[in-house]
């Protein structure tokens, strides 16, 4: 009972932890157990009358117990059994509602904020101004790692504020300041900065945002799970005069990395080292990066398991002749250098310890309960930092290694006709894709069907350049020439590695969007897994025995698979095929309209190509679309239709409608975009001027091509997209009757004269912008005109039934247009 106990109580904390961020989720949690508690009581005093009515009955039956009973009815009380004793008593319910309960609070205790001399407070205290240019002076917290956008990023512990200027007037100089702060600087700007280093950076302070599109990063819960609550787009870096220390772990890891990537290189030394130490410790080109994420296998960039396994092994086998305790001291070294290595995560914090658990174990001569060291494991990691319980890699980590311990031995029976090396190549992806794959699709809704395949064929690719990269990273640390030689053996391993990825990644259907998943959703399915595990473990082990020959042991896994997929499938099916919505994403300068009608989607303008990657293809996943109907790109910038090749690669569009205007700059863009089309066999069609388009039930003409103005019919309401224009062009627009009356006015922010809307009278206007011109503004509201923007609103949608609303929260009475 006691471990019983002990297991209730962990998961209880657990279980606090995941809902601590839930509004009154603790209070929830400590009532459960307050109920669980009340009704175990119940019960248990019920079954005991039950128990001793029914004992007594049949005593009193017998007729020398008759007797006894009516002779000695204290002898007759002490002949009858007592029931027996509860499992679960209630206290234990009370005690892990408790539990739970504390484990929220505690996590609300360390959730870090910002204090009264953190230096985000001085964007507050100007007027949250995006434009606060200030020098700081602190220490460099990381070694600088590459950005997408080609930056050098580090984080940096700030001590000093030697200047800050505001609209070009300094409101402050010299001042003490703390906290963390994610620094950006030009790249060759970050060369050469080194863990402690004291720089004074001079730049842009701002304060980072939530997610203004649904399905899009949250920038502002990233930064505060660091303890870091505002941002510096550096300019300049000013070093101190002293010299970097003569040895450290970032030290001992760069000798590593240049040594296998002097003979092999960029992207194969990169990937090597990214294999051995994590992509934390190296910087990976991006598009190898997200090549293997699409194709299922960011699990290899991730130092953990295999790599820790692999040298407490090597250690441990070295050491044989030695006493338990030298080699639990060596053991326990090289867990701590790899762990500094490869720089503290929670991943590779698992397996340490979970690998310190075998080295006591081997210390005291007992064998560990893995399942056991697991949860204490990650009770303690839990403990230490409670904000992990909320980090992605925390989570798949353990849920992979939860998988290895108790699907892989059940499936290694059902595959006993193979040979054990190539069952195992199907039972361990299988394995962890069954306990992560749900998570995955909650928090990227995104599904790669080639993953189980692609693993089973680079498995031994990936084994062979693990133990080479490991040992070739053993040797650089004392003859890194050697070290490079090792390295290059694997040169084909690795070509054959990322050929394998790129060619799966290249197949139609390398990646199905399945839309967003609630948390219900993903309840049930890890209810799923867990029922299945109960059943084959307690319920009926009888059967675990025979999986390897009983045809059974297949029809409750193949029942719980059919609900699964129901699950996911069955909700956003209805969804898709009901809801009639038009979305204006939050993109400042670049009008994207995604119109979704009853499974058909329509796509009006891409951006560039970072607002694709980053805004549109989210956006689009969330909502679970794999397929665009129609595509129209409204304007003839280049600014604004560069992003349609990488929209192309990932979707496939039936058919693209084009602004007919001249587009020199243009005309590089458009080739792709024709090539594409081809591809997929999708058509290409430019607008006609004054001929209307039928998307569905929403209607499209093109009215003027430059300056654009689209008329759209999206329901009972006219919209009117206005591209850029300049006053001139506003009265040539006017004198051309291109304009008419509409419901909805969308443009891009810039001024509008008073002639212009009172041709069009818009009962509504949305501006694509992070600003409004405050003339503009001030006739709109004279209008008596309904103002919404991105830059303050986010995501504006649209529905028959609720009419507009914002992503973001605002003030209604914020004036602030600027």
């Amino acid at each position: 009972m006691n471990q019983t106990v002990i297991f209730i109580l962990a998961l209880a904390y657990l279980l606090g932890l995941l809902v601590g961020a839930i509004p009154w989720g603790n209070y929830g949690i400590l009532g459960l157990g307050i109920i669980l508690a009340l009704v175990t009581a119940l019960k248990q005093v019920y079954q005991q009358k039950q128990s001793r009515k029914a004992r007594i009955q049949q005593f009193i039956k017998q007729k020398e117990t008759r007797k006894d009973a009516l002779t000695d009815p204290i002898e007759f009380a002490e002949k009858i059994p007592k029931p027996p004793r509860p499992k679960l008593p209630f206290w234990v319910w009370l005690l892990a509602g408790i539990t739970a309960f504390l484990a929220s609070v505690y996590l609300q205790i360390r959730t870090p904020q910002p204090t009264t001399n953190d230096i985000s407070q001085l964007i507050l205290n100007s007027g949250n101004s995006q434009d606060l240019l200030i020098t700081v002076r602190g220490e460099v917290g990381s070694i600088p790692r590459l950005t997408r956008s080609g930056r050098g990023q580090f984080w940096l512990n700030v001590n000093q504020v030697n200047e800050i200027t505001n609209n070009n007037t300094p409101i402050a100089v010299s001042r003490d300041v703390k906290g963390l702060v994610y620094v950006t600087v030009p790249l060759l700007k970050a060369t050469g900065l080194y863990p402690g280093e004291s720089v004074a950076i001079t730049g842009s302070l701002y304060q980072p945002q939530p997610p203004s599109n649904p399905g899009g990063f949250d920038f502002y819960n990233y930064l505060a799970q660091q303890g870091s609550f505002a941002g510096l787009r550096g300019r300049y870096i000013s070093h101190d005069d002293s010299q970097p220390p003569p040895w450290g772990l970032w030290k001992i890891r760069q000798r590593i990395t240049r040594a296998q990537a002097k003979l092999l290189g960029v992207p194969e030394g990169s990937l090597l080292s990214a294999m051995v130490l994590g992509r934390l410790a190296v910087d990976l080109p991006y598009d190898i990066r997200d090549t293997f994420v699409q194709v299922g296998l960011a699990h290899i960039l991730a130092a953990s398991g295999f790599q820790v396994s692999f040298l407490l092994g090597i250690i441990l086998a070295i050491t044989q002749r030695f006493s338990p305790k030298i080699r639990f001291i060596l053991g326990l070294l090289t867990l701590l250098f790899y762990l500094g290595l490869t720089g503290i995560s929670p991943s590779v914090l698992r397996a340490t310890l979970m690998g310190l658990a075998v080295l006591i174990a081997l210390l005291n001569q007992r064998q560990t309960k893995p399942l056991n060291v697991l949860l204490l494991v990650a009770i303690l990691l839990l403990i230490v930092n409670p904000l992990w319980i909320s980090d992605i890699g925390f989570q798949l980590s353990f849920l992979a290694t939860l998988g290895l311990m108790v699907t892989v031995p059940p499936l290694m029976q059902r595959l006993n006709w193979m040979p054990p090396f190539f069952a195992s190549l199907i039972a361990v992806p299988l394995a962890v894709m069954i306990w992560t794959l749900p998570l995955q699709l909650y928090v990227f809704n995104v599904l790669s069907p080639y993953s189980i395949l692609v693993n089973i064929i680079a498995s031994p690719l990936i084994s062979i350049i693990t133990l080479g990269g490991m040992a070739s990273a053993l040797v650089a640390l004392f003859m890194p020439g050697f070290g490079s030689a090792i390295s290059q053996v694997l040169h084909y391993p690795i070509l054959g590695l990322i050929e394998t990825a790129d060619y799966f990644s290249q197949l139609p259907g390398n990646s199905i969007a399945v839309g967003r998943i609630s948390l219900i959703q993903l309840i049930t399915l890890y209810s799923l897994n867990l029922l299945i595990w109960g059943y084959f473990i307690w319920v009926n082990p009888q059967e675990n025995f025979k999986f390897s020959t009983s045809k059974k042991g297949w029809i409750p896994i193949l029942f719980a698979a059919t609900c699964a997929v129901l699950i996911v499938v069955t909700p956003g099916w209805y969804t898709k095929t009901t809801q009639f919505q038009a979305t204006i994403l939050g993109t400042p300068k670049e009008p994207i309209l995604v119109i979704e009608e009853k499974g058909k989607v329509t796509l009006i303008n891409s951006g560039s190509q970072n607002t694709a990657q980053f805004v549109v293809l989210p956006f689009l996943n969330a909502q679970g679309v794999n397929e665009i109907q129609g595509s129209v790109a409204t304007h003839p910038q280049l600014g604004l239709s560069i992003g349609w090749p990488f929209i192309l690669e990932n979707v496939p569009i039936k058919t693209f409608y084009d602004n007919p205007a001249p587009k020199k700059t243009y005309q590089a863009t458009n080739e792709v975009i024709l090539k594409a089309l081809a591809q997929q066999k999708g058509a290409y069609v430019p607008l006609t001027l004054r001929q209307p388009v039928m998307l569905g039930s929403v209607k499209l003409e093109l009215l003027n091509p430059q300056p654009p103005v689209i008329r759209f019919e999206i329901g009972q309401n006219t919209w009117t997209l206005l591209g850029e224009t300049s006053i001139n062009d506003q009265k040539q627009l006017m004198e051309s009757q291109s304009l008419t009356p509409t419901q909805v006015l969308w443009w891009s922010g810039e001024p509008l004269s008073t002639e212009i809307l009172s041709v069009l009278k818009p009962k509504i206007v949305i501006a694509s912008s992070n600003s409004i011109d405050p003339k503009t503004v001030e006739t709109l509201s004279q209008q008596q005109t309904q103002i919404f923007w991105t830059g303050r609103d986010g995501a504006i949608r649209w529905t028959p039934t609720q009419g507009f609303e914002t992503t973001l929260d605002f003030d209604e009475t914020d004036g602030s247009f600027l």
